[in-house]
């Protein structure tokens, strides 16, 4: 609902490129909101295909920002947040539909269980399929060697040898995790504040497992509520993938440097390398025994991935996300 009063929740979406994609998550908000008084507050990253006119003339009236350059996806929310007003920040990608009044239900669920501080929903694919990129465990060594050897490709179900992502969890419970996502990610404005919002190393990716890690050391304790669910296309803004594993793995390197225990860094980085290598060296062989164009293709991506290791094996090195090649910004691909 417009709010006439107070404001629940403050809604903030960055976008980059996806002028229909972020209208259609706008009807969405207006529609499926109405219980939380709301406000929107839309960033545009200097999109080269109309978005900044088109979301000034929605009919819901969102506060725009217009860049005239691309600030990147963490950057962009914290100078959204400057401008919010309400108790709580929900972070929206534009990728994204609203179902079944589900930020109303976020919103509930936040007032109802106030100790976590983070909240997130669940996220579904168009076709209904549970997309699992909505909440992840923490990175360890053991998480970073099952990825490096395949038992995380091998047994995705696992709950031992996929644990980063909850392996045969289906969202379908409420449970406190490590990470919730960007996507849909609901935080109280003080804690927001407190932090300083997303740490402006991280040009995307990685930027809300920065923050998770650092507010749970505050004290939060991030839960996700199933009975919130939307829909997240996901990576709408920027469809080459090994770009996006670049970025993903610079975003990896750096969690890796400021999270790790020092003793351990220098392996944990040893390991994330050893993961597109082994992919490298696992396809090509497919590739030989199968024919298979598809498999010659993912072999053909992983090589430049590999290739492009200098980009990404130190990390984010500059507030600007120097180093790796700043396109765009999306949800975290499955990298497998």
């Amino acid at each position: 609902m417009q709010p006439h009063g107070p404001i629940d929740v403050s809604i903030l979406i960055v976008s980059y490129n996806t002028r229909e994609m972020t209208l259609a998550a706008l009807e969405s908000v207006y529609a499926e909101t109405r219980k939380a008084p709301f406000e929107v507050i839309v960033v545009d990253n200097a999109s080269s295909d109309g978005s900044a006119a088109a979301i000034a003339a929605h009919p819901g009236k969102p506060k725009l920002i217009a860049l005239d350059h691309n600030i990147g996806f963490g950057r962009g929310n914290n100078l959204a947040g400057e401008h919010a007003t309400g108790e709580y920040l929900l972070l929206l990608n534009p990728d994204t539909v609203v179902k079944d009044r589900a930020i109303d239900r976020l919103v509930s669920f936040a007032h109802h269980n106030p100790h976590a501080q983070i909240w997130g929903g669940r996220t579904l694919f168009a076709n209904g399929r549970l997309n699992p990129s909505s909440c992840w465990r923490r990175m360890t060594l053991w998480t970073l060697l099952c990825r490096a050897t395949g038992l995380t490709t091998i047994a995705r179900r696992s709950a031992i040898f996929n644990s980063e992502s909850y392996g045969g969890w289906q969202r379908d419970t409420v449970r406190e995790v490590d990470i919730v996502s960007g996507c849909f990610f609901l935080i109280t404005r003080s804690l927001w504040q407190r932090l300083g919002g997303f740490d402006p190393l991280f040009f995307m990716y990685g930027e809300e497992a920065d923050l998770c890690l650092r507010a749970k050391r505050l004290g939060a304790r991030p839960v996700l509520a199933p009975q919130a669910t939307i829909i997240h296309y996901g990576g709408a803004s920027e469809t080459k993938r090994a770009s996006k594993m670049v970025k993903l793995l610079a975003a990896k390197a750096s969690i890796v440097q400021r999270h790790f225990h020092r003793h351990a860094r220098h392996l944990g980085l040893t390991l994330l390398a050893a993961w597109p290598l082994s992919r490298v060296v696992a396809l090509k062989i497919a590739a030989l025994v199968t024919r298979n164009e598809r498999v010659s293709k993912s072999a053909q991506e992983w090589a430049e991935i590999w290739r492009r290791r200098g980009e990404w094996r130190q990390g984010w090195r500059s507030e600007t996300g120097g180093g790796v090649a700043s396109s765009g910004y999306g949800a975290e691909p499955s990298g497998t």
